[in-house]
């Protein structure tokens, strides 16, 4: 069963997008022909989930390629590198971009005909790593459907994620929410509880979403009420979340509140699973203290942003923010927190489910992904 929902479309030379930033109220696709479209629908946030910004800003330049003619190899490789350098800068956590940079970069140093070959060469791995990125989210819900099924040995199983790591966030399936899509699928997932995700309910606006257009049975629950919840439904057999940056020792970069969930699993003796494609884990980053994270607007904690009740009744949705802090209110805003690899009891990859060794603190990232 492939997921409902489409979040990039891709017919050469046309990207369209979902903008998430409507999500749940309305569908609505974003042409992103360029480059400098595709910065913005990243940093704007219309596309989000490490995955899918990766694909995003890879797609963009491809588009925008199509539209152009160069007079050689070189003018058409220096224009590549300028637009991917300037790509990276539009999320600078999400280490799966910038391993997508280094690789169609170094797709584009082969190329070296002429500047159709190098326009050529660059869109047809910007392709490939689409239809790569569907192919690794299946592999990904298998192996994580499996470690859960036989740690548990429970024929009836309840999950709880955090954020959003679905289709929306993914070229499709998704990451965690692929292992309980997968789960869904063999009919052995009796519940889904996900989190709000505050600051910017990226739960509550689009798991909610796509959890119910999968017609999966679900709850949502504030981020603070997860130890309760934990505590008063032992049947809840592990929490599984994403990952935008897993460090060499399994450290992991994650949506911010991810790392607390951690702390709640370990005290509650549940399974605190990591999904993310191998691209997420960054091998030339020791441990999650180098990990640089992202620090966002104050105003998305002191200002709640949304629609009208009556306007989404309606369909018109208009905006509205509600001032929810006194005005002089200060705000410290990481858009992620890192989770140290102790508290995790698995990273779930396209390659395999990686665990600890016995009496070890730490993954070993490098042997087992070689």
């Amino acid at each position: 069963m492939s997921s409902r929902l489409q979040a990039i479309l891709w017919v050469r030379p046309r990207l369209r997008i979902l903008n998430q930033l409507l999500l749940p109220h309305r569908r609505e696709y974003v042409e992103v022909n360029d480059s400098r479209a595709g910065h913005h629908a990243i940093a704007s946030m219309q596309t989000r989930g490490a995955p899918a910004i990766a694909i995003v800003a890879a797609l963009s330049l491809a588009a925008e390629l199509c539209g152009l003619e160069f007079s050689s190899a070189a003018t058409a490789q220096a224009h590549i590198r300028q637009q991917l350098a300037y790509l990276s800068t539009s999320r600078p956590t999400a280490v799966n971009l910038f391993d997508a940079v280094r690789r169609l970069n170094k797709v584009v140093d082969a190329a070296a005909a002429d500047g159709a070959d190098v326009c050529a060469a660059y869109v047809q791995a910007a392709e490939a790593m689409l239809a790569a990125d569907i192919a690794d989210n299946r592999a990904i819900g298998t192996h994580g459907a499996r470690y859960i099924a036989e740690t548990t040995g429970a024929s009836s199983i309840k999950l709880l994620t955090h954020c959003n790591t679905g289709a929306l966030a993914t070229a499709g399936h998704g990451t965690a929410l692929g292992i309980a899509r997968t789960l869904h699928e063999h009919n052995v997932l009796s519940h889904m509880y996900f989190t709000e995700t505050r600051p910017y309910n990226q739960g509550a606006r689009l798991t909610a979403f796509e959890l119910l257009e999968e017609r999966i049975p679900s709850t949502l629950v504030c981020d603070s009420a997860v130890s309760a919840l934990l505590q008063s439904d032992p049947g809840i057999q592990a929490i599984v979340v994403g990952a935008d940056r897993v460090a060499a020792n399994g450290d992991t970069a994650n949506k911010i509140g991810t790392y607390q969930l951690a702390i709640t699993a370990h005290h509650h003796n549940r399974l605190f699973i990591v999904a993310a494609p191998s691209t997420s884990i960054d091998l030339d980053m020791p441990s999650g203290k180098q990990i640089e994270i992202e620090q966002r607007d104050p105003s998305e904690i002191l200002v709640q942003s949304g629609f009208t009740q009556s306007s989404v009744a309606t369909g018109s949705l208009e905006p509205a923010s509600v001032q929810v802090a006194p005005l002089e209110t200060r705000a410290w805003n990481p858009s992620f927190d890192v989770t140290p690899a102790a508290l995790i009891s698995a990273i779930v990859t396209e390659k395999g489910v990686i665990t600890k060794q016995p009496n070890s603190s730490e993954f070993d990232m490098k042997a087992a992904l070689s």
